[in-house]
């Protein structure tokens, strides 16, 4: 397989760029891309920021997943070595301080800047105002499907285009005539009740079972456990509560009196300063990579053979809630949902209703 050189700019802010060797492989039958470079201490630092990167003890190589943000953070998508024009990367900028000024998250506003860097130099040959609703269909069609890119990286382009060209003036676009792709009906992964025991129970360190407990019996997002703060725990009121989660939203969510003995024994146990979940360092919040460990290690200890993730932990609540006859507006309200038309895509992996129905093959 061919090995493309690029140079990558350090994400500790280093001053100097460093050489780095990729190329793309499959592992386990999963496609990654290998990433080469010195054995040094502050490299290696800076591989593991990235997330869901992995030593391969095997392949004697650092691997992170193959997917479009990496590709660019390597130089490995299709134009991500060119650079927009001097116009463009203006207007990048304009907009970035837009986003910031309208409260938009850090990951929002990186992800909506790669964006429309990715649209503009596509285009850099053109000026902005002038750019029309075909030019994002050519984009579309010569750019997203020719490098067989994904349907989410698709509408997030469009999200960015959206935004961009409401806040631009002057400008040839109709910004409500840019379509979406068709969206993909994917049905959420789901644990049983008995899986989710099981990984629990694997977990010996009171830290780790903690922190996958809440997020289970919780139906928290990965962030929002992290964030978490002792203070955010009411075990008066039996509530937790969850401040500035997905659309800078609060919630309260209730939690058990098994949940506050568990909470009450770690916290005995470890003393958080600031955050409810710490790392190694005092004060310091614990890391998601550090998170996806526990969670990787867990599934193997239960010998569940499924590539489960943090978020099938939230998908199995709702999911068992529902089970469980609690109403689908309540399931919305705990999950933290806008629509209820997100929540509804539970109900097609409950398996309450559908242990009902008697196959007709059960009368031959």
């Amino acid at each position: 397989m061919q090995i493309s050189h690029f140079i990558f700019l350090s994400l500790a802010s280093q001053k100097n760029a460093m050489n780095w060797e990729v190329k793309l492989l499959k592992h386990k039958g999963e496609s990654k891309i290998a990433v080469y470079f010195e054995k040094k201490a502050e490299l290696i630092a800076q591989i593991k920021t990235i997330e869901g990167s992995r030593w391969s003890q095997s392949k004697r190589v650092w691997h992170i997943p193959d997917t479009e943000e990496n590709r660019e953070r390597f130089n490995l998508a299709p134009h991500s070595h060119c650079l927009p024009s001097i116009e463009g990367m203006e207007q990048i900028d304009t907009f970035k301080q837009w986003l910031l000024s309208k409260r938009y998250s850090p990951n929002t506003i990186k992800t909506y800047g790669d964006a429309l860097k990715s649209f503009l130099v596509f285009y850099r040959e053109k000026a902005i105002p002038e750019i029309t609703n075909n030019d994002v269909i050519v984009y579309n069609n010569n750019y997203i499907l020719k490098n067989n890119l994904s349907a989410s990286y698709q509408n997030q382009i469009v999200n960015a285009l959206k935004l961009y060209f409401r806040t631009l003036q002057n400008t040839e676009i109709e910004v409500d005539k840019i379509h979406r792709p068709r969206r993909e009906h994917k049905l959420p992964n789901v644990l049983s009740k008995e899986e989710v025991k099981a990984l629990l129970e694997s977990l010996k360190n009171n830290k780790h079972k903690a922190m996958l407990s809440v997020i289970y019996a919780c139906g928290l997002r990965r962030s929002e456990l992290l964030n978490l703060k002792p203070s955010d725990v009411d075990s008066k009121r039996k509530l937790l509560i969850v401040k500035q989660s997905k659309g800078k939203k609060d919630r309260v969510v209730p939690i058990s009196d098994k949940l506050i003995e568990l909470l009450r024994t770690y916290y005995k146990a470890f003393k958080p300063k600031i955050w409810l979940f710490e790392g190694q360092q005092e004060s310091v919040k614990y890391s998601e990579r550090s998170l996806e460990e526990v969670l990787k290690k867990g599934v193997t200890l239960a010998n569940i053979r499924k590539p489960v993730t943090l978020h099938w932990l939230r998908h199995s609540y709702a999911t068992h809630l529902l089970e469980n006859g609690t109403d689908l507006r309540f399931i919305q309200e705990l999950l933290g949902h806008n629509s209820s038309k997100t929540t509804e895509i539970y109900t097609h992996v409950s398996t309450k209703s559908l242990q009902n129905i008697k196959s007709p093959f059960d009368d031959l």
